[in-house]
């Protein structure tokens, strides 16, 4: 059996400058790319609707000088 969702992960943690660069452009410009950390899936709540969602990948990072946090969920 194919763990897609795994290697998916695998394949955006490896190339996420890339994705980055590939769908956000703009926000690449703002990125330190240098300071890039991968952090364990957390479960976050939306808080317009309070459902609880677990996140595909949580990255911190600098953005515009700050620490920023980007969380990636991808649906089918």
């Amino acid at each position: 059996m194919i763990y897609h969702d795994r290697l998916f992960k695998e394949l955006l943690t490896t190339f996420f400058v890339e994705f980055i660069e590939l769908f956000f452009p703009e926000v690449l410009n703002y990125l330190d790319t240098e300071n890039i950390e991968f952090l364990s899936q957390e479960i976050f709540t939306d808080v317009t609707s309070g459902e609880k969602h677990q996140a595909d990948i949580v990255v911190k990072a600098r953005f515009q000088d700050e620490e920023s946090y980007f969380l990636i969920n991808v649906e089918p």
